[in-house]
């Protein structure tokens, strides 16, 4: 089943107010306390019961973006996560919100393999419908959304 298909009208949101949710979770500013974020995001994806392929593609997203801002991104962060279903499909909506971009660390720093950077913006874009960047005044708000046709 491919569930990033294109956003046409035939298959946005029209949430219902009753239909949408929100949780905010504050992002630890050390890589080691990540895990229990994505545990929560998790949880919170099968307190909405959100059909498991959504929610395994949804759970790569917010792993990638909450690092993407621990990583390179200056404190404080969160993740907003929400969920929208209507009679066409469920939607995951993932956000997250830095301080903006850190100074820049020598590629060759040796903090992490060049095999295992650079890939995760792919990634999102590869699993999201829309996915997109808005900076501020202070920060920047990453955010995509995966959606997944309601059977």
């Amino acid at each position: 089943m491919n569930h990033n298909q294109p956003v046409s009208p035939s298959n946005t949101l029209e949430a219902l107010p009753s239909a949408r949710t929100d949780v905010v979770f504050p992002l630890p500013h050390i890589p080691e306390g990540l895990a229990a974020v994505r545990r929560r995001a998790a949880r919170a994806m099968e307190q909405w019961c959100i059909p498991p392929d959504l929610a395994d593609d949804a759970l790569l997203v917010v792993s990638e973006l909450i690092t993407n801002a621990v990583v390179h991104a200056l404190p404080p962060a969160s993740l907003c996560m929400s969920r929208q279903r209507s009679k066409a499909a469920w939607a995951v909506r993932i956000e997250v919100t830095d301080a903006g971009p850190a100074l820049l660390r020598p590629r060759g720093d040796g903090s992490r393999p060049p095999e295992e950077s650079g890939r995760g913006n792919t990634i999102v874009a590869a699993l999201s419908a829309r996915s997109g960047t808005m900076t501020y005044q202070g920060g920047t708000i990453r955010w995509a959304e995966v959606f997944m046709p309601t059977p």
